[in-house]
C-alpha cells in the first residue's frame, strides 16, 4: 500500500514538472513571435509624404512632411501649434489642459497619429506613394 502511495505521489510531480515546462515552452514561442511581429512591424514601417490635420472631424488642413513650417490650429475648444521640419510633426503647444499632445514624440511614419481628445484635434501622417510591400494583407 505504502509503494503505491510513493509511485502516485512521484507519478503527480513528474506530471507536474512536465507541465511546467510545457508552459515555458508555450510563452517562449509565443514571446518569439511577438519579437518577430514587432520586428516585422519596424522594419516595413514607410515614411510619410503628408500630415493631415482634423479639427473635430472636419479636414483642417493637409500639409507637406518635406516643407518646415508652423501651423497654428484655433478651433472653439482652444488651440495647438503644430510644428512641421525634418520630415516630422509633432504638438509645440496646446492649450488643453493635460498637455499630452504636446508631450508625444515627433510622428513621421505613415499611420501615426497624435490625438488631443480637449481641443479635438487629430494629426496624422499619411503616405501618397505605395512603392512598399503590404505585410499586413
Amino acid at each position: 500500500m505504502r509503494m503505491n502511495k510513493e509511485a502516485s505521489t512521484e507519478a503527480r510531480a513528474l506530471d507536474a514538472t512536465k507541465k511546467v515546462k510545457n508552459d515555458i515552452i508555450l510563452i517562449s514561442a509565443l514571446l518569439l513571435l511577438v519579437l518577430i511581429a514587432a520586428l516585422a512591424l519596424f522594419l516595413f514601417r514607410v515614411t510619410g509624404d503628408t500630415v493631415t490635420v482634423g479639427v473635430d472631424g472636419k479636414l483642417f488642413g493637409e500639409y507637406s512632411l518635406s516643407e518646415d513650417r508652423v501651423v497654428e490650429i484655433k478651433n472653439g475648444n482652444g488651440y495647438n501649434i503644430l510644428v512641421i521640419e525634418d520630415g516630422k510633426a509633432y504638438v509645440r503647444e496646446a492649450s488643453c489642459p493635460d498637455g499630452i499632445c504636446s508631450s508625444h514624440r515627433p510622428i513621421g511614419h505613415s499611420g501615426e497619429s497624435i490625438i488631443c481628445l480637449p481641443n479635438k484635434v487629430v494629426v496624422e501622417v499619411h503616405t501618397q506613394s505605395q512603392s512598399t510591400p503590404d505585410i499586413i494583407a
